[in-house]
């Protein structure tokens, strides 16, 4: 959109249409002064004395009619293909007998171009959401990771090696084939607005332990400044409990769960989870599990202050700027 001063905007339009209509100038004596064709200079002065200020002003270029424009149940029958089906531009049509482009054209216009924006399970473009400040909502789930034996794991010396390297471990547990290494059991809390993470490495998911991790979170967020509103979690037995709950009234929080087998409702967290194993379980070589754990500080530090997060635009950090205290 031009700016009110710019060459032929309604303000010039206007003063040109007047030249010819109103002080009786050739067209072409017009278009020579404003620097426009006479077909140009012809068409303001026809519509300022058809419709005066208000035929000045822009007008949409889309055309009245497009005979060539795919047809309504053509447009069906490819989104129903895509959703259902999950096939790409070329196989959806060579089924309607289409071209691939003019497919693409319709998936772009229907924001199904990409299969990320489908669900996985229904098909349905998926919906996002985000809370608009901080400590309205946090995620909570628990994650879990094999312990690391001395000498490293299998993932980074082989299986061969991971195998002695846990026999040689002194302190773990044995079946009547081979020693334990156990599991790490990590429970996270993000913020959804800020996606400002806090991690706890514990022994078990029992409903104690997830409500201790709750407290000292939101303990930890309160230091922050970021007061904690609701949290929402998965259907776990941690989270059903009657301690959960009765954790949650004291600390005045709502607590919400997932829909049964959705875990897309907790997306971000998992995602979390992702990038927790990328960037700090199975990113380096350990020579110890306790290695592992100490990396765990300084990793989250990075995390939430730091990396760039691509939904946040910039640290998870920077969005506690944005608090609710702030505005008041």
């Amino acid at each position: 959109m031009s700016h009110a001063n710019a060459l032929l905007t309604p303000r010039t339009r206007e003063r040109l249409a007047r030249k010819v209509v109103e002080d009786g100038w050739t067209v072409s004596m017009a278009a020579k002064m404003f620097m426009v064709s006479a077909v140009t200079a012809r068409k303001w002065a026809i519509r300022w004395r058809t419709e005066g200020r208000a035929g000045m002003q822009d007008r949409s270029s889309r055309p009245r009619t497009c005979p060539t424009q795919t047809s309504g149940p053509t447009v069906r029958k490819i989104v129903k293909l895509r959703w259902r089906h999950r096939l790409g531009p070329l196989q959806i049509g060579c089924r309607l007998g289409l071209p691939a482009s003019t497919v693409h054209a319709v998936l772009r216009r229907n924001r199904l171009n990409r299969l990320s924006h489908i669900d996985r399970v229904t098909g349905e473009p998926l919906r996002r959401y985000e809370h608009d400040h901080p400590g309205s909502m946090i995620h909570v789930d628990v994650t879990k990771f094999g312990n690391i034996p001395d000498g490293g794991g299998r993932r980074f010396v082989g299986r061969q090696q991971g195998g002695r390297n846990k026999r040689s471990t002194p302190g773990l547990p044995r079946t009547r084939y081979k020693p334990l290494t156990g599991t790490a059991y990590l429970h996270t809390v993000l913020d959804d607005h800020s996606r400002l993470a806090y991690v706890e490495i514990c022994a078990d998911e029992k409903a104690s332990t997830a409500a201790g991790v709750l407290r000292r979170a939101v303990a930890w967020y309160d230091e922050r400044g970021v007061d904690t509103e609701r949290v929402l979690s998965d259907n776990g037995s941690c989270y059903r409990s009657y301690l959960w709950r009765d954790t949650c009234a004291e600390l005045g929080i709502k607590h919400k769960r997932t829909r049964p087998y959705r875990p897309q409702t907790n997306g971000k967290i998992e995602r979390f989870h992702r990038t927790l194993a990328d960037g700090w379980a199975y990113a380096r070589h350990y020579t110890s599990d306790a290695e592992r754990r100490a990396a765990l500080p300084g990793w989250l530090h990075f995390y939430n202050h730091h990396r760039i997060h691509s939904a946040v635009g910039g640290t998870p950090a920077s969005r506690l700027n944005n608090l609710p205290v702030h505005h008041i």
